[in-house]
């Protein structure tokens, strides 16, 4: 009787190590300075001053703010970006965006409205941040 119960319990401390760690958020009215990297998707609702490096798909809410580059897989912006951003597949910028930079990536889709002032690089090429940019310059 009490060995079964051991074995379920068991049962289900595995099978929580195995399920995917979900979606990371940054709620409104915080903010962090440094870089920020994950292997899943992420939502940015707060304030980002340095880089993101995201192995998923990025959604920055309508106060969502980055001060810097951002290298995904798929973005939906809502917010305000400033920097260098490289997207593997498929950028979405809705109306309430404001985006100021570069940009590279597959596929790009700018709702009417959008603030979109960016130098715009499509179909598979990249751009290096600014920061490698700036010291090949140098």
């Amino acid at each position: 009787m009490f060995n079964s119960k051991k074995e379920n319990t068991s049962m289900s401390t595995n099978q929580r190590d195995s399920t995917p760690s979900g979606i990371n958020s940054l709620g409104h009215n915080t903010s962090i300075k440094g870089d920020l990297s994950t292997e899943s998707d992420i939502r940015l609702d707060g304030t980002l001053i340095g880089n993101l490096n995201c192995k998923g798909k990025l959604i920055l809410g309508p106060k969502g703010n980055i001060q810097g580059d951002v290298v995904c897989d798929n973005a939906v912006i809502e917010g305000r970006i400033d920097g260098t951003i490289r997207v593997k597949d498929l950028l979405h910028v809705k109306e309430t965006a404001k985006i100021t930079g570069e940009i590279s990536t597959n596929k790009l889709t700018v709702q009417s409205g959008a603030v979109f002032n960016v130098k715009c690089d499509m179909g598979g090429q990249t751009i290096a941040p600014k920061s490698i940019q700036q010291a090949k310059s140098a």
